[in-house]
């Protein structure tokens, strides 16, 4: 074996050791996060407090903020009158209701272990992103020639994404424990099931369309990843406060969880304007592909499966964003569609390259 294959080697295995140790360093920041959301539960006394501050007056099914009742003095003696109306970020026709506390619930043990998990996060996305780069040399290309190195890297590029929302100060960290589930998730089925050894790729395949076509393509799943954790809470945090403002009484354990969410109204706005960033890539995406076909196969458009199923979920996306500019389509209608498209993509990624056969199949699985 000569001196480049034995670095190779070694690089390749650093790789797989890197991978490993973040997915431990992910194990320790999915237990924080599930203590924030235990500690962080509040109490009956601590919902009752918030509902009179109007913090979470639909926790406690109060009703509106505008309810509660409030004593002053007037001309010598007391006046009730109605608490003013909270303004909240809600959009034009919903409900004016609060945003929750976040996954702390608001208290400092629930925080400190929220803080830890960011922590341990950022910690496990610097080492699996450096068994991404270890990949890259060891095959001295663009590493996303296989579905494991597909794997590794969109887990990354969602972690990054996420970071950088809280980094520039977004209501997201309650999406923690969601991400790194699914992290894990991919990861386990990558080093698992999806491994592959690393090698070159096919001739026609050496190209530098490789580093933009699949790289946008890893993006936008990230981020669309971001937008689907966003609409599917927005389901369940609508029908929360839909069973309140219909006079219903949550169970227990939607008074803890669902409460700290974000309103359902802030959720639909994240999840919207997610998926609008993203989708203008995702068309990129489509024709950077077009182009590198005409490139490698002599034609842009073939129709084979993958093509088509992008086009599909470009298709259901665009449907879901013309929704939103129809006012008979927001809402649920249009959440329904948006998890829709994401399912579509979903399919995109694992559907069409283990089980149907394809020009995209080139380096199995």
């Amino acid at each position: 074996m000569n001196l480049a294959a034995a670095t190779n080697e070694n690089l390749a295995h650093t790789s797989n050791v890197l991978i490993y140790s973040s997915m431990a360093v992910y194990t320790l920041a999915f237990f924080a996060y599930i203590a924030e959301w235990v500690f962080g539960s509040r109490s009956k006394v601590g919902r009752t407090a918030a509902a009179l501050t109007g913090a979470g007056a639909e926790a406690e099914g109060a009703g509106a903020a505008g309810s509660v009742k409030v004593q002053v003095a007037q001309g010598g003696g007391t006046a009730v009158m109605d608490r003013p109306k909270i303004i909240t970020r809600a959009a034009a026709g919903s409900r004016d209701v609060p945003d929750g506390p976040g996954a702390a619930g608001g208290t400092f043990k629930g925080d400190l272990y929220g803080r830890m998990a960011v922590s341990m996060t950022v910690l496990a996305f610097l080492v699996e992103a450096g068994g991404v780069i270890a990949r890259a040399m060891s095959v001295q290309r663009a590493p996303w020639g296989n579905m494991y190195e597909f794997s590794i890297t969109f887990s990354t590029v969602a972690v990054g994404a996420y970071l950088i929302l809280l980094a520039l100060k977004k209501n997201v960290r309650w999406m923690g424990l969601l991400l790194v589930t699914t992290v894990l998730l991919d990861l386990g089925i990558a080093t698992t099931w999806l491994y592959t050894d690393s090698d070159q790729l096919v001739p026609a395949l050496h190209s530098y369309w490789l580093w933009i076509h699949v790289s946008t393509a890893i993006i936008c799943g990230a981020v669309f990843f971001l937008g689907g954790v966003g609409t599917l809470m927005y389901l369940f945090r609508d029908s929360y406060e839909n069973k309140i403002a219909n006079g219903g009484e949550p169970g227990a354990f939607a008074h803890s969880v669902l409460s700290r969410l974000p309103s359902a109204a802030s959720l639909d706005k994240f999840s919207y304007r997610i998926n609008a960033a993203v989708f203008p890539l995702w068309t990129f995406t489509i024709i950077a592909g077009a182009i590198w076909a005409g490139d490698a196969w002599g034609r842009y458009w073939g129709w084979d499966p993958k093509e088509v199923w992008s086009f599909i979920t470009w298709v259901a996306y665009a449907c879901y964003l013309h929704a939103r500019a129809t006012a008979g389509w927001k809402g649920r209608k249009a959440a329904y569609l948006a998890l829709i498209a994401f399912g579509c993509w979903i399919f995109n990624y694992y559907g069409v390259n283990i089980f149907v056969t394809g020009k995209h199949s080139y380096a199995g699985v």
